[in-house]
């Protein structure tokens, strides 16, 4: 019976995450923390369940990653510069981590992402960070009811922007997702298929390199990951399979429909955690 449980707690997180492009962890590591109440899972901590979590997240990334290059919606060149930002600002998030106090800085960001979730409305009135065509990295996309879009930006300026969302997201351990897909849509106008599929991207090296750090510290417990890795590989195609059937609004009203969740349990950790 547990490992049903936990199979199903592996496709629900991978669908949500790789639906949206928030990994799936979102889903994981509350579901594990819950089950450690629980007696029969009692032998599950905190730790355990993040570093568990993120290992199988290198799966949803894998998973959906495979499946978005068939639909041809991964933007490998945008990603990769991304990375450069928001690899090195995780790492540096995570160390901060140790000196910060997290109750009400949960709460201010907690406030923070529920405003971001807002702003998502006004989206069709915002204008794009401008950038020079000559200088900066230009793309298109058609979406699958036949919409094109155009977007772009500058390198430096994307870097910059994805340290600091690398670094915010290191220290709260919400998932680089969770920033990355609405900083990309707000700020350089990236159509929402393509900011979901690029996020899933470069989710997958980010949870290798975080997974290393938590099997050292044998934070990973391996029967879990066995029960919840064949469900985060399935979930992933189901995510996957309903992206590319959604429109660009119905992406974008899941998304912040999520940030609003995940805004009021960062705003609950920082009254009551």
């Amino acid at each position: 019976m547990e490992w049903i449980v936990l199979i199903l707690i592996g496709i629900a997180g991978s669908s949500l995450g790789s639906l949206i492009g928030l990994g799936g962890g979102i889903v994981i590591v509350p579901s594990l923390l819950f089950l450690g109440s629980l007696s029969a899972f009692g032998y599950i901590s905190p730790q355990t369940a993040v570093g568990t979590s993120l290992f199988t997240m290198i799966f949803t990334g894998l998973s959906s990653t495979l499946a978005y290059i068939k639909h041809k919606t991964v933007d490998y060149k945008s990603g990769l510069i991304f990375l450069i930002g928001s690899g090195p600002g995780s790492i540096l998030g995570a160390w901060v981590t140790e000196v910060l106090n997290l109750k009400s800085f949960n709460l201010f960001f907690g406030i923070f992402i529920i405003f971001v979730s807002f702003v998502l409305l006004l989206k069709d009135k915002l204008k794009p960070i401008p950038y020079h065509k000559d200088k900066g990295i230009v793309r298109s996309f058609t979406d699958n009811s036949g919409k094109v879009f155009e977007y772009g930006f500058n390198p430096l300026m994307a870097v910059s922007i994805s340290f600091v969302v690398g670094f915010l997201s290191g220290i709260l351990g919400v998932g680089g997702g969770s920033l990355l897909v609405p900083t990309m849509i707000l700020f350089f106008f990236f159509p929402p298929h393509v900011a979901t599929a690029t996020s899933m991207f470069m989710i997958l090296p980010t949870s290798i390199l975080s997974s290393i750090t938590h099997i050292t510290l044998g934070n990973v417990d391996w029967l879990l990951a066995l029960a919840l890795v064949p469900g985060a590989w399935i979930g992933a195609k189901v995510g996957v399979y309903l992206n590319t059937r959604l429109k660009s609004k119905t992406i974008v009203l899941l998304l912040r429909t999520i940030l609003i969740i995940v805004g009021i349990r960062l705003i609950y950790q920082g009254i009551f955690g």
